[in-house]
């Protein structure tokens, strides 16, 4: 299969890393549209490559520095422990090149990553989550100022063949998104894991109560999505005065259930700010 960047409205998409968020988005380009030739992925695990070709007939190279010699959009999608050494060895390349970069990489910040890379360089921090896997994700965004119109276009265009983009006006929210949409993922898996464990131990069977889990919140989700009004003024239309609703909303409200949830958002939000400065440490 040629790597070339064909004369399209699409260019090249370089990624470097081959794990399931780059094969998620890999995917997801090739259902908006984009051609197999114009997304090409590296990765060092013969596995993740043959998976990669064999699944979306995606050209896949071990060799990082062969991506970014062709790539007009890199994206980082490695590690957060091993990125700066990654782009350490890519920055001379990238640096001839001048391509756009995204990364994925959690928690690592824009100036770390340009500095690593050799500087000077338009950026773009995206940060999916998990659903991403299922094209169903949501992603937050910021690009630093290099980042021209067309780039901010062509990298939302990206993020968006998998779910939702939010621009930010800041980097510094990043790791707010990260603690919500990154980290969200498990808050509501947890809530389905519980209230299942709940109705088994009050009479369901597993599979009742586990199906009874899911579409509840998958309706619920869908409700929220489609209507026009928000989450509270939902909820207070499904709790009747003196019904059972409001005697389990009463019991969640006496628990504590919204400063639980906000020490958890605040302390995914502190971990993301110690990854980066931990990680960003390196020269």
């Amino acid at each position: 299969m040629a790597i070339t960047s064909p004369n399209t409205a699409h260019p090249l998409v370089g990624f470097i890393g081959a794990g399931n968020m780059a094969r998620s988005l890999a995917g997801g380009l090739l259902k908006n549209g984009w051609s197999q030739t114009q997304v090409i992925l590296s990765d060092p695990e013969p596995s993740q490559r043959d998976a990669i070709e064999s699944v979306l007939g995606i050209k896949t190279l071990a060799d990082n520095m062969a991506v970014a010699e062709r790539a007009d959009i890199l994206v980082l999608a490695v590690k957060p422990q091993i990125l700066s050494g990654v782009a350490k060895t890519l920055a001379s390349t990238v640096q001839r090149k001048k391509p756009l970069i995204i990364s994925i990489a959690a928690g690592m910040r824009i100036e770390d990553i340009d500095r690593w890379l050799g500087g000077g360089l338009a950026i773009v921090r995206a940060m999916p989550n998990t659903a991403a896997l299922i094209g169903s994700g949501a992603s937050g965004m910021f690009a630093n100022q290099r980042v021209n119109a067309t780039m901010r276009n062509q990298a939302e265009s990206i993020l968006r063949a998998v779910g939702v983009t939010v621009w930010l006006a800041d980097e510094y929210l990043m790791d707010a998104v990260t603690a919500l949409s990154g980290s969200g993922p498990a808050y509501f898996f947890l809530v389905m894991e519980v209230l299942e464990q709940a109705a088994i131990e009050s009479g369901l069977e597993p599979k009742q109560a586990r199906l009874l889990t899911l579409e509840t919140a998958f309706g619920a989700a869908k409700m929220a999505l489609e209507g026009h009004e928000e989450p509270a003024q939902l909820r207070r239309r499904v709790t009747s005065p003196g019904g059972t609703t409001e005697q389990a909303v009463k019991v969640l409200e006496a628990g504590g259930i919204r400063r639980l949830f906000k020490d958890a958002v605040q302390a995914a939000v502190n971990r993301a700010r110690e990854i980066a400065d931990m990680f960003g440490k390196n020269v």
